[in-house]
């Protein structure tokens, strides 16, 4: 068994699926039955590299392959030089607020910069390195000094000019305090301060609470705060466009969380940024910046909860009417996901168990026609039309070849048939019930 992916990929893949997520790598040796999909996203990207701007809103009921869809997009993003995010709307985070949700949903999408060589996020500390080596490199040849001199404590004056010169070029907003900041964090980086390499991360990623904390420690005026984090987040995407990557994607997941929100003026707040941002994007007033939304059907559609609720945005926002099951838009803001059919589920878990042996170098006792038998069993179970997501099926056939492995003689078709479905949809009846204010 010859698999071209990492043992990494691989325990990923396993890990996480049988855990009923999506893997944070390895997506791309899954992905079965998405070839439009994919082909929009490659577009959309190469629009994106050119400079243009773009919103998506990625549809599609629960274990549909929403999350799936938006690791997928990274995969192809960091093989194209793109710098990429994702982070989840929950009930403490959102893109409206005045008691910190925003800043904290922020925090969250810059503690998960990824880039190529650093997959699983983390990587902010790693592009600052790269921002910083770069202009001192460029300062040594500005100033015809030996890059073997440059970081002697004299030339100081020099690169912190160079770093503000360079932050006003791509910041709009909070540009002086950003650049004192970036300074700051150089000083760390050249004296090997940590602590204060530290403290200017911390300003950077939004985990300041109050003016007076951050102006202790790094002597600025201002945080990043729930007016101002998406101005930072246009002053990122100018960055790392300098340092040579080609955008700034964020995934946001879970948008369900924006239709629970029970207050109905800030549920409206919510929607007024989403449109903002669709308009930013839109009409050219930022570049190179890839925003995606992953949503529920309700939390598109429904006029007196969800985005439709919101009148700019329904208008924006509703389907090419042109558009049919055999001719699909996929140029227009809001992609509706289609379901796997049986087929694709049946590759798909063919993949898994090969991934699954190669996983734990292992060969399970389990045919073609046995996975065959497997899938009937779950979609010939009442409720499975209705209830059955291929997250559920995945995390059962997964579940059963751990028990294979681990019990070589337990009985399969005992294993199959103990199989059950069950609603894992949020309640709705719950949601709709929630007092207006």
């Amino acid at each position: 068994m010859s698999l071209r992916m990492k043992t990494k990929e691989a325990t990923a893949i396993i890990n996480s699926l049988s855990a009923g997520v999506v893997p944070s790598i390895g997506v791309q040796h899954i992905t079965v039955g998405r070839k439009l999909e994919i082909e929009a996203i490659t577009s959309a990207l190469e629009d994106v590299k050119n400079g243009h701007s773009l919103v998506r809103f990625w549809i599609g009921d629960f274990g549909s392959g929403k999350s799936f869809i938006l690791h997928l997009l990274n995969t192809v993003a960091t093989k194209q030089k793109f710098v990429v995010t994702n982070a989840d709307f929950t009930p403490d985070n959102r893109l409206y607020s005045n008691d910190g949700k925003s800043v904290a949903l922020y925090s969250a999408i810059m503690d998960n910069i990824a880039i190529q060589t650093k997959p699983e996020g983390g990587a902010l500390p790693t592009l600052l390195d790269k921002w910083i080596e770069q202009v001192i490199s460029k300062t040594a040849q500005l100033n015809n000094i030996p890059i073997t001199e440059i970081r002697d404590e004299r030339y100081f004056n020099l690169i912190q000019e160079s770093i503000m010169q360079t932050v006003h070029e791509v910041t709009e907003t909070g540009g002086f305090d950003f650049g004192v900041v970036v300074i700051k964090y150089y000083e760390g980086y050249l004296k090997d301060d940590e602590y204060l390499r530290r403290n200017a991360l911390k300003w950077l990623k939004g985990e300041y609470r109050t003016k007076t904390e951050a102006r202790q420690d790094l002597g600025v005026r201002e945080i990043v705060n729930d007016l101002n984090f998406y101005d930072m987040l246009k002053n990122f995407t100018r960055l790392f466009v300098s340092i040579g990557y080609s955008g700034f994607i964020v995934n946001l997941d879970e948008a369900i969380n924006l239709y629970k929100i029970s207050t109905s003026t800030m549920r409206a707040k919510n929607y007024e940024k989403v449109l903002s941002i669709f308009n930013d994007c839109f009409q050219g007033k930022v570049s190179n910046l890839f925003i995606n939304f992953a949503g529920t059907k309700e939390f598109l559609e429904n006029e007196r909860r969800g985005l439709f609720s919101y009148d700019a945005l329904k208008t924006r926002l509703e389907t090419n009417r042109f558009e049919t099951l055999e001719h699909r838009d996929l140029a227009q803001p809001v992609i509706k996901l289609v379901p796997l059919n049986h087929n694709e589920i049946f590759v798909l878990l063919e993949k898994l168990k090969e991934i699954f042996e190669f996983n734990f170098n292992i060969e399970l006792d389990i045919s073609e026609t046995e996975i065959q038998i497997f899938m009937e069993e779950m979609f010939n179970k009442p409720g499975a039309e209705e209830f059955l997501t291929p997250r559920e099926v995945i995390r059962d056939f997964l579940n059963i070849l751990s028990i294979l492995r681990q019990n070589p003689d337990a009985d399969k078709s005992e294993l199959i048939s103990a199989i059950q479905i069950s609603d894992e949809r949020p309640d709705e009846a719950a949601i709709n019930s929630i007092e207006e204010l």
